[in-house]
């Protein structure tokens, strides 16, 4: 690992123990209902840029730290559910910044990308589609959102729904499909044509905006915010899914961290028949399960990091990762509570919320079925390819 990396880590961990964490009993979160206000967003930013940690895996030329360095500054982001929105490494935003660094043009990146990386405007990504209607969730080849042709512009009709952040977010990137095939069209939001139907009610609430049902009425888009050709959305789609997966499991692994943490420590004060509980088998062996399984999630975040720094898809493996990554973060997670007791189910710690939030992660960014599905489909593609019919 890079002395740079380390050093942007550090400066982050400091950041967010020292100033982001105190947020976290703020009360304007306790009464909003679907993720942390803009106005507490923004605070918390302009205290990360005085720091010098806002947007930290982006350097100050435009590029990028490599997948692995990325992976121990978005770990440590993630101490606190608060910290990625406070530095800028949060989802759908960090995924939506890489997809226009990698694919949009120098006039998209000027308009849409950089007031996103000063952490002045968020973002949400329009692809799943209302499930009962026959929409795309997982199977994003179902899509019913249609672009059609309209003179130097495209008119786009549809519904979508679970958008993160929509609500309150200044960009958007709206999936649709054309008579070539998928295509992804950026936008300036709010927009009368994209109606907010309602946001959901959801287990999870570290998100700006929450999560969002939205019907697209005639919107019109001038041709030249297309993300790339016509046709090529689901190619896109699958450049920012993959690193967009891992983050998650990055930021949410620091969320778990935390939460050992602070298990440990009530572990090691708690004292229930005649001592203290982390001597009593039952719970130390938990929290060895717990040093555990971080090991390992460490282990699969950094090797999937570094087939993607190869310029690989890694398709594959980001399926592998977010399985294993996400199943394990659930287990140390739910020990967590368990331990802790009574207080492990209460708000007076921050571990309810970190296994809330890693229970929808479970869904998030495809169920784990779906990924297990997809690569038993490639177990049979490989088996087919030594076994020819």
């Amino acid at each position: 690992m890079t002395e740079r990396a380390h050093a942007i880590a550090n400066r982050v961990e400091r950041f967010v123990r020292e100033v982001v964490i105190p947020y976290e009993r703020d009360p304007r979160i306790a009464v909003h209902g679907h993720g942390p206000p803009d106005d507490l967003v923004q605070e918390m930013r302009a205290r990360a840029r005085d720091a010098g940690v806002l947007t930290p895996h982006v350097l100050p030329d435009g590029s990028h730290l490599t997948q692995r360095e990325t992976a121990i500054v978005l770990i440590r982001s993630g101490l606190s559910p608060l910290g990625p929105l406070a530095v800028n490494t949060m989802a759908p935003d960090e995924g939506n910044m890489y997809l226009l660094g990698k694919v949009g043009s120098p006039e998209l990146k000027q308009r849409f990308l950089a007031p996103m990386l000063a952490g002045e405007a968020r973002s949400a990504f329009f692809m799943t589609e209302p499930a009962l209607d026959g929409g795309a969730g997982s199977d994003p080849s179902m899509m019913l959102t249609t672009a059609i042709p309209d003179g130097n512009h495209w008119l786009i009709n549809g519904q979508k729904a679970f958008i993160t952040g929509a609500q309150g977010a200044k960009v958007g990137i709206v999936m649709a499909r054309s008579a070539q095939g998928a295509c992804m069209f950026v936008v300036d939001l709010p927009d009368p044509a994209i109606r907010i139907d309602r946001v959901l009610d959801t287990i999870d609430s570290s998100m700006p905006g929450g999560h969002a049902v939205i019907t697209i009425d005639n919107l019109r888009v001038p041709s030249d915010q297309m993300l790339g050709e016509s046709g090529e959305g689901f190619t896109y789609a699958q450049i920012r899914l993959s690193p967009a997966r891992l983050s998650h499991c990055m930021r949410w692994l620091g969320g778990c961290i935390r939460a050992n943490e602070i298990a440990t420590d009530y572990a090691c004060r708690r004292k229930a028949f005649g001592k203290l509980l982390v001597d009593h088998e039952g719970v130390g062996f938990m929290l060895a399960d717990n040093l555990i399984d971080i090991q390992q999630c460490q282990l699969m975040i950094d090797w999937c990091a570094g087939v993607l720094d190869t310029g690989s898809l890694g398709t594959a493996e980001s399926s592998m990762a977010k399985v294993a990554v996400s199943e394990a973060l659930m287990r140390i997670a739910d020990r967590c509570v368990q331990v802790m007791g009574g207080m492990g189910v209460s708000g007076d710690t921050v571990v309810e919320q970190i296994f809330r939030e890693v229970r929808a992660f479970r869904i998030y960014d495809g169920p784990t079925e779906v990924h297990k599905w997809s690569l038993a489909k490639k177990v049979k593609r490989d088996w087919l390819k030594i076994h020819p019919a």
